[in-house]
């Protein structure tokens, strides 16, 4: 990579695939503005970056109007909780976040000349018509549905991006991020990974959401990232898919994790939830011809690095605390360590 980056600001910053960012932005030598409001997390519920000559921390709401000091020649915009168990919490916030907050966004970059990247999602596509979702798909939504208010945000924060591209005020670009793991993933965010992962290494029964034979794709988080920096790096505006276009079924991940974990766990299926989506597998051929992208990471070396992360919160877990809680002492404990190791 170009490294071609002086000051980059993150928002949402102290999100899975944020403080993934943040790491790359600095070993790049990219001094890094890191923002957050911490709606999902709360004051208390995350250890944030703190110290580092070229880390700032924020506790900013990016849905308030905010500026910059200095240079800014990068902005990424993390624009919304992605976490399966926030869409019911926090709707009002996911559609801020994903109209007022972008465009707040959107503004400091215009105003410091800088590229701007939006992390959107799989969700702009709703479910798609094809087996793997391309990069220009619209995809069937229902804007009155459960899953509505980040389905929506998602699709305007991409109009909002793309009309500041082509109006000449900003230089921005499109990701849409499919299904991303690894270490750091928060214990309590409903992800599918995240679920059957804790299940496996707990004994309990593995409960497949859609069945065994649903299709899915898994894409470690720094392959995310690579390719996240690869479109800032470019002059694509998107919008293109960054993920793993290798499909797998929920059934095959099941018996991975098992298998990895020696688990004696059973495999369930329950119904998939209304308007979630049916597949999630990207066609990234767009992000493969212009950016040169390609996932590196094997899966069952992401596995094993993701479930000893959820290993090592899980034996820590005090036996007080009670279960519904997961490891979320020792997760912070172990993320305050991982922050501290990147800040230095």
């Amino acid at each position: 990579m170009s490294g071609r980056f002086r000051r980059a600001v993150v928002t949402g910053g102290t999100g899975f695939l944020s403080r993934r960012l943040c790491q790359h932005l600095l070993e790049r030598e990219t001094d890094v503005v890191c923002m957050a409001g911490l709606v999902t997390e709360g004051p208390t519920g995350i250890a944030v970056p703190r110290g580092g000559p070229r880390l700032e921390f924020r506790l900013t709401a990016v849905t308030e109007p905010f500026d910059v000091p200095g240079e800014v020649d990068l902005v990424v915009h993390l624009r919304s909780p992605a976490a399966a168990a926030d869409y019911p919490r926090y709707p009002l916030e996911a559609l801020d976040r994903g109209s007022v907050g972008t465009r707040n966004a959107l503004v400091l970059a215009a105003r410091k000349g800088a590229r701007f990247v939006l992390a959107s999602a799989t969700e702009t596509h709703g479910d798609p018509w094809v087996s793997a979702s391309p990069g220009d798909s619209p995809g069937p939504l229902d804007a009155a549905g459960p899953r509505n208010a980040f389905d929506e945000a998602t699709r305007y924060a991409e109009t909002l991006t793309s009309a500041y591209q082509r109006e000449g005020v900003a230089s921005t670009a499109i990701a849409r991020v499919f299904n991303s793991y690894g270490s750091g993933m928060r214990p309590d965010d409903g992800r599918m990974l995240v679920t059957l992962a804790s299940q496996a290494l707990r004994g309990e029964p593995v409960t497949l959401i859609g069945g065994a034979d649903l299709v899915t794709s898994l894409c470690h988080a720094d392959d995310t990232v690579r390719g996240l920096l690869l479109l800032a790096d470019s002059d694509i505006g998107g919008p293109l898919n960054i993920g793993s276009p290798r499909d797998i079924t929920l059934g095959e991940i099941a018996s991975r994790i098992i298998a990895l974990t020696g688990s004696s766990s059973d495999i369930r299926s329950v119904p998939l939830p209304p308007d979630e989506p049916a597949t999630r597998k990207p066609d990234v051929t767009f992000a493969q011809l212009t950016l040169g992208f390609e996932p590196r990471v094997p899966l069952d070396e992401g596995l094993a690095e993701t479930l000893d992360w959820f290993r090592r919160g899980i034996a820590a877990e005090p036996a007080a605390r009670p279960r519904e809680e997961g490891p979320a002492a020792c997760w912070l404990l172990d993320q305050a360590a991982e922050l501290a190791a990147w800040q230095r």
